[in-house]
């Protein structure tokens, strides 16, 4: 419906001036190489739970990335089961991750290698019951009945 109504002007000027115009766009993409995407991938499956953000989850240096760290911290993740990775520290990952996630903000969570979102995502799903059934299922936090008998037994 709208990609008739979004290509028609600019064939309309000509058929060389699109392809131009798309030339020009996937020239001025960013690059990411395959062994920084490589190395994204492997920091992606290096834990259970992967987060990329500014700062560290004892010092966050962005509001969004500490109510990312809260929310965690909320459902109790294990510290042996995330692994967070401080994107001001490399201007390489700040600006890879997003290309290799093509998603546009930091924070970026990750669960078994697969990508979740950015704060807005993950706080949505912390309100709606979803993150805590993600965790549970991923195997990063144990049931609430399980932590209830641990601690009786």
């Amino acid at each position: 419906m709208f990609r008739a109504s979004l290509q028609s002007p600019i064939f309309s000027l000509r058929p060389s001036a699109a392809k131009s115009l798309t030339a020009s766009r996937v020239i001025a993409a960013r690059y990411l190489s395959r062994e920084a995407r490589a190395q994204i991938q492997n920091a992606v499956k290096s834990s259970p739970l992967v987060l990329f953000m500014k700062g560290t989850p004892d010092l966050p240096e962005c509001g969004f990335s500490r109510a990312a760290v809260q929310v965690l911290d909320l459902h109790g993740v294990p510290p042996e089961k995330m692994k967070t990775y401080n994107v001001l520290a490399d201007d390489e990952l700040r600006r890879g991750i997003k290309e290799f996630s093509e998603w546009p903000t930091i924070p970026q969570l990750y669960v078994n290698g697969e990508f979740i979102g950015g704060c807005d995502i993950l706080l949505g799903m912390h309100q709606s019951g979803e993150l805590e059934n993600l965790l549970i299922t991923s195997d990063i936090i144990p049931k609430v009945e399980e932590q209830a008998q641990a601690s009786t037994a």
